[in-house]
């Protein structure tokens, strides 16, 4: 390699220029063809044909055939099912769709309880569920459909597949009803290899028996075609069991399944119809359009819908509108007397059928998919389904939202638009978090790889968050980019909004502090147009080594400077600090697209073009220029290990420097584009990543030692962002990373998904459900009988020990003990001396008359024996009778109000007494004051005037009752 010296800035010279990056694409892959041609017949290429991989592209370089894949794990979800969630019977969990999967989640916590998996097919890939229903015959049974033609019946308590029903149609619906048995009714789809005129009759609606006749019933299923529809969006059956609804296009498919031979009737919409939702009382339905219409149907019971079949008429509708845009969804209340409707509008409205009234519940946070019903222990309930895969529950009396659960939200709220040229990602080190960009561009997300939750979110950029206003969306702000700083204290983002007719360029720099009590990220200082309206390009915070040491932030933008910002501190307002510009750089007319600071902070390396120049980071001293024939042009700079080496990127090169001797240490030319670099943190290792193909990456790993790659492997997608992390210290590949599909990755040798209860099929009948509380406990509270679960940790076994021997317990680190709520009981069981039992108290047959006996006063609190013995339910049953009858009722004469000259208090009232009667002062305790004079009748003794005084007991007052 021939070296290069460093040079003063007026001493360099302009370059020649050089070759397109076309022409220089073309070479190299015309000099990839040639070493191809000698592989092109190999027993490896003759194996890996007969793999299922996608055809390899005319330019595939020979290498990346024989490169393995390299590991990655999927952190989000597939995109939200169109299809509702359906609840159990009781309300329990509910069955929500992601993928090939059906998730089920537990009503009241939302955590993921359990999912049911589909088998991988023989092409080792397993089709999307796109409907799901409870069994009618056997409410703890759901069956599926999936776009690979098959139907399948789980039980859930047990998470087991029971039957399967290959029908090798693709299903988008499907229903069924207890009073139709072992039947369900499904909207299918041809295969794909349709002309266009045959569209109109492209699906069909199909009733399909479950009966199990022989062993070949697969081969023999029972179907019957009811008619032919257009691609379905809706199919429901009327809460009798006598009506099948299916919708597509702009028409209405209604059949009588009392006489299914009659076919379909065709009801006309004006407007394309996009969800359907069936009355759960009377025989009439629901539909909503793209225009935003809600109509009405009560066709079902007309004359002509049963005698004539086939025929496409127009019938009279009720109709409702407030929606701009299309509705996605519909649903009833579960009496029949609202109807719910959601869309883009992010806005859940409540209608009142009867008097067209409406209600909502706004600002959902993302568009409305799904809407569906249940009643908890909290009541009626509605869940929403959002596009970002967000479930929302909403108080049905309060029209409040109750909770929300979601993961990571990466599904643009606005698919239209092509996402930025820079995606925000970066990982905070104190609470090991990803901060990645939410739904909406103009937020931000922070996710906890240890929880697998989503920590909080946060609104860069303040947005209404309002639908289109016509066809054309509104362009809102985007949050381009995210830095953290070294000691986690800060962070700094970009937001912008594009210019058009009516606007210019907003770009807006803020720096944000973390409150440490919190956790919360506050907004300390916005910068408006750091950069002019110019964008900004790099954004990097200097590295922290020690506490006393001053933080920078650096930025480059388009309008070919480069400026710094330090943290400034208000000598009227103590420690309370804000960021202002310390300093401004530009080089000659070249736009710094890229900048990167030392290991140390002592020097930043600006990527200008052509050139690639250091600078003193203290005193902004341009310190040398680095340029060399085998980078024609730079895009970006990284630091390598301790700062010594300096990987220059190009568009196929990439350029290894020595800081020290000023020379270039080796140098690597892609036949592809290299579109990314990421350098390890602590070792002198880095990752580039090509782009061999469209959604396919090439990732070499290199050292500081040799041009030769360490390794090559490949990837089945491209990222738009990465960044290096790792739980632990380690030297081998690992990184996180955003495809272009937006999904968020784990990529590397050791990549292993965040342990999640639930994420596999788990049975519910060793999960308890919530108990709902009795009148009884709520006026009295928990019974004193109910008997707690052991626990089998570690604090059952310090319960053997006594005494001093307990203090061991706290021995060990904080993270290693158990549970402190475990811990308290035999902890203070083992320092406390317990109390003998008391006897139980045997009446005797004497001693049923009015006899006073002193008691004894005890100061001390009363304890209740630690187990305390089981009552059996009669025992229960009898004392709950006696006190119901004989409830005890004490009261003052001067304090109870009187009418018609008898007390009046709660409980059993007593007839005035002609005297009252006192207490001899004899029978009193020693610790006892004067007894207060109370009425008691001086008649034979009942049990509503047994009335004790103060200090006093009624001696044998059981034996009394029994």
């Amino acid at each position: 390699m021939a070296a290069s010296t460093s040079h003063e800035p007026q001493d360099i010279p302009i370059p020649s220029s050089p070759p397109s990056a076309s022409e220089k694409i073309a070479k190299a892959r015309k000099g990839s063809k040639k070493k191809g041609k000698a592989k092109e017949t190999t027993d490896g290429q003759r194996k890996r044909s007969a793999m299922a991989k996608p055809p390899a592209t005319p330019n595939t370089h020979p290498l990346y055939e024989d490169d393995p894949l390299l590991n990655w794990i999927s952190l989000t979800d597939s995109p939200p099912s169109k299809s509702p969630p359906v609840f159990t019977q009781d309300g329990s969990y509910y069955f929500a769709l992601v993928g090939s999967s059906v998730k089920i989640f537990a009503t009241s916590t939302g955590k993921l309880v359990s999912t049911l998996s589909t088998p991988l097919s023989a092409t080792g890939f397993s089709s999307e569920l796109t409907s799901v229903v409870l069994n009618p015959q056997n409410i703890f049974q759901i069956i599926t459909g999936s776009l690979d033609g098959v139907i399948r019946i789980w039980d859930y308590l047990d998470a087991t597949l029971i039957r399967t029903l290959d029908i090798a149609q693709p299903i988008h619906h499907i229903c069924a009803h207890e009073k139709h048995q072992d039947v369900i009714f499904a909207t299918v789809s041809r295969p794909s290899k349709q002309t266009k005129k045959q569209m109109e009759d492209a699906s069909s609606v199909l009733r399909i028996s479950l009966k199990v006749t022989d062993a070949s019933a697969q081969r023999h299923l029972d179907i019957t075609p009811l008619g032919k529809t257009r691609f379905p969006t809706g199919l429901a059956i009327s809460p009798s069991g006598n009506w099948l609804v299916a919708t597509a296009g702009h028409k209405a498919y209604v059949a009588n399944l009392l006489n299914i031979k009659s076919g379909f009737t065709k009801y006309v919409s004006p407007d394309r119809i996009n969800c359907l939702s069936f009355h759960p009382m009377e025989d009439y339905f629901a539909t909503g359009d793209v225009k935003g219409n809600i109509r009405l149907w009560y066709c079902l019971n007309e004359p002509t819908t049963v005698k004539v079949a086939g025929l496409e008429k127009k019938t009279q509708t009720a109709s409702f509108h407030w929606h701009a845009h299309a509705v996605s969804s519909l649903a009833f209340t579960s009496n029949g007397a609202y109807l719910l409707s959601g869309g883009e509008e992010s806005v859940l409205v409540i209608w009142q059928l009867h008097s067209g009234r409406k209600e909502f519940v706004p600002r959902l946070g993302a568009p409305i998919q799904t809407i569906s019903v249940t009643k908890t222990l909290r009541g009626e309930e509605y869940l929403l389904g959002l596009t970002d895969a967000t479930f929302v529950f909403v108080n049905a009396s309060t029209l409040i939202i109750s909770r929300s659960y979601s993961r990571v939200k990466l599904f643009p709220s606005d698919n239209t638009l092509s996402p930025s040229k820079s995606v925000p990602l970066a990982v905070h080190p104190n609470s090991s978090t990803f901060i990645l960009p939410s739904s909406h561009p103009s937020s931000i997300q922070m996710f906890s790889f240890t929880t697998s939750k989503i920590v909080s979110e946060l609104e860069i950029s303040p947005s209404n968050r309002v639908s289109r206003r016509e066809e054309k969306p509104i362009e809102p702000s985007r949050v381009e980019r995210i830095v953290i700083s070294p000691s986690g204290d800060w962070m700094s983002s970009i937001d912008a909004r594009q210019p058009n007719e009516d606007f210019s360029r907003e770009v807006y720099m803020k720096i944000w502090y973390r409150d440490r009590k919190t956790s919360l990220w506050v907004l300390n200082t916005r910068i408006d147009n750091p950069h002019g309206l110019h964008e900004v390009l790099a954004l990097s915070f200097s590295p922290h080594l020690h506490s006393g040491q001053e933080s920078y932030l650096v930025t480059t933008g388009g309008d070919g400077t480069v400026k710094t910002w330090r943290l400034r501190f208000d000598r009227d307002k103590g420690r309370e600090g804000f960021w202002v510009a310390r300093s401004s750089v530009s080089f000659r007319n070249e736009i710094p697209s890229h900048v990167s600071w030392s290991p140390d902070g002592s020097l930043l390396a600006v990527t200008l073009g052509t050139y690639v120049s250091l600078y003193d980071a203290l005193t902004n001293i341009h310190r040398t220029t680095f340029t060399s024939p085998e980078c024609s042009c730079a895009y970006t700079a990284h630091f390598i290990g301790q700062g010594r080496f300096l990987a220059v990127q190009g568009k196929l090169e990439l350029v290894l420097w020595d800081t020290v001797s000023c020379s270039v240490r080796w140098s690597f030319t892609s036949p592809y584009p290299i579109y990314n670099v990421v350098p390890h943190p602590e070792n002198d290792t880095f990752a580039i990543f090509t782009s061999v193909a469209p959604g396919r990456s090439r990732v070499h790993t290199f050292s500081s030692s040799t041009s030769k790659p360490s390794r090559s492997t490949y990837l089945p997608f491209t990222l738009l962002n990465a960044v290096w992390y790792s739980s632990k210290p380690t030297s081998s590949l690992s990184l996180v990373g955003i495809t272009h599909d937006w999904r968020f990755v784990l990529v590397g040798d050791e990549v292993k998904a965040p342990e999640e209860e639930g994420t596999f099929a788990t049975g519910l009948q060793s999960r308890s459900l919530p108990q709902r509380r009795t009148l009884f406990q709520d006026i009295f509270g928990k019974s004193i009988f109910h008997q707690h679960p052991k626990d089998d940790s570690s604090a059952a076994i310090l319960q053997q020990t006594t005494g001093i021997a307990d203090k061991t317990v706290f021995d060990v680190p904080a993270y290693l003990a158990p549970p402190v709520d475990s811990l308290f009981d035999p902890l203070m069981m083992g320092f406390l001396k317990q109390r003998p039992a008391e006897q139980n108290y045997i009446p005797t047959e004497e001693g049923y008359g009015d006899e006073d006996v002193g008691m004894e006063v005890d100061n001390t609190e009363p304890t209740l024996p630690p187990q305390m013995a089981k009552i059996e339910p009669e025992e229960m049953t009898s004392l709950i009778a006696v006190f119901q009858k004989y409830s005890l009722q004490t009261y003052i004469p001067s304090k109870t109000p009187k009418m018609n000259g008898i007390a009046k208090v709660n409980g059993i009232h007593s007839t005035p007494s002609p005297s009252p009667v006192k207490v001899p002062q004899s029978t009193k305790s020693k610790s006892s004051k004067p007894t207060d004079v109370v009425s008691a009748p001086l008649s034979e003794p009942t049990p509503s005037s047994m009335v004790n005084g103060v200090g006093k007991k009624r001696k044998n007052a059981i034996d009394y009752f029994e």
